[in-house]
Order: C-alpha cells, then structure tokens, then sequence
C-alpha cells in the first residue's frame, strides 16, 4: 500500500506538472503547490487522528495524501503557495470529518459498499478542489495558463481586491455549475455501466461467500503462509534420509 501511494504521489507530479503542456512558470508552480498541499493534507489527516481517537494510521495517512493530490488538482497552477497550504489544511480536514465522523452515523453510507472511501477522498476532496481553485485563482495565473485572452474571471478571493466582485462572483457560479454537471455526469454513466454489467456477472457477492472472502473468490486465500497454525510439519511432507546417505551428513539434513 505505502508502495503504491509513493508511486502515485510521484506520478501525480507529472499530472499536475504537465497540464500546462510546457515547461514554465505554470507547471513549476504546480508541481511546488502539489507537494505542499498534499503533505499538509496527509499531516492534518494524521493528526486529527492522533487528537480524536489517540492513534495515528498508515492507512489514515494515505487517505490524508490521496485527499490532498485530488483537491489541488483543479487549481494547482493557479494559486499561489500558501493558499495551497490552505486548500490542504481543509482537505486534510473536511474529508476527514465526512469519512471518520458523518460515514459512521449514516444509515445510507453503511449501506453503500465503499471499502476504500471513494466518496470522501475523490467526491468529497474534489468538489472541494474545484470550489477553492474558484475562490484563490490568481488573475495573473490565469493569463500565464490560458492567455491574455482568457474569459475566466479572477478567483472571487482576488476579485474583492481589483474591483471586479461580479466577475469574482460569476466564476464562483461557474465552479458550482461545473460541480453539479460533473456529479450529474458520473451518476448517469456510471449506473449505466454497472447495468450493462450486471447483465454478465453480478455485481456483488451474496452474503455467505463475503464472510468467507478471498478463497470462496478465488479457491485461495491471500498471504496464507504454509504452516499456519500448525505446530509441525506434516508427516507426508517430511524430508525422507536414504540410509545409503553417510551418518556424519544425517545430522546437516535434519528438518
């Protein structure tokens, strides 16, 4: 697991690092506030852990991690450093509070098999990611990523600033449109899919074959290591000695 998240923080350096499809200002600033956000995100997840239930979590820590690299990846170009220490104070603290605290009081969200949290650190941290990136968008980054051209107005916190609070409040519209349009979008799609699938295999295992796990899933069972639980080794699985082997070697060859 620590494997896998360690490649996909790397790896995400480059996917926010290359979305301005150049090497310059923009992608510079995205790969630092990448880094920022995510180890902020990973060290409040961490610690609000330590504070309410008196134990950190490696698991916890990766969920701190993935919340961070998913919200500031709408803006991770256009803002600048502390508002990227910021938008990972609340991603490591909103998801947190959602998956640890709303998850478990939740009627509908025990009934929903979501073992790895998707919810929370993709839903929950992106729509969060798109919301802040249109609250600290920096106009002068915007003209850097798309142009002098660009119609995006400044990010709303920028915007009370420069005069321009309509064009700050509008973009902040667009953000929530673009949210409700994504959420609208996965829903659709998604349910479509697992109808066509569930037309070929079953989309969940009953019951009886969920308590039993990996072996009624696969005839085996992950990380059984031989000789579990016994105390010694079977007789048939023993190591045979040839008499015809010298007695001085017997003695090297005992198991």
């Amino acid at each position: 697991m620590l494997g896998g998240a360690g490649f996909l923080w790397l790896g995400w350096t480059g996917f926010n690092g290359g979305s301005p499809f150049a090497a310059n200002e923009v992608a510079t600033l995205a790969i630092v506030n990448t880094h920022l956000c995510t180890a902020t995100s990973l060290l409040v997840w961490v610690s609000l852990d330590m504070i309410v239930y008196k134990k950190s979590s490696v698991i916890g820590a990766v969920q701190g991690m993935i919340t961070g690299l998913v919200c500031i990846t709408p803006g991770a170009g256009l803002v600048v450093p502390w508002a990227a220490v910021f938008i990972g104070a609340l991603s490591g603290s909103v998801p947190w509070y959602t998956m640890m605290v709303l998850h478990r009081k939740s009627a509908f969200f025990q009934s929903v098999d979501d073992t790895l949290g998707v919810f929370h650190t993709h839903a929950v941290a992106g729509l969060l990611g798109g919301f802040l990136s249109g609250l600290f968008a920096k106009p002068t980054l915007l003209t850097l990523m798309y142009g002098p051209d660009n119609y995006y107005g400044p990010g709303f916190f920028y915007s009370l600033t420069d005069g321009k609070f309509i064009d700050g409040l509008r973009q902040m519209g667009y953000q929530l449109v673009g949210a409700a349009f994504i959420t609208v979008w996965n829903a659709v799609m998604t349910s479509i899919i697992c109808i066509f699938i569930s037309r070929i295999v079953n989309l969940r295992m009953n019951e009886d074959d969920l308590e039993i796990g990996d072996d009624a899933a696969h005839g085996e069972e992950a990380y059984a290591l031989w000789g579990d639980g016994e105390k010694s080794m079977p007789t048939s699985l023993r190591l045979h000695i040839s008499p015809r082997i010298p007695y001085f070697c017997r003695g090297q060859m005992q198991v």
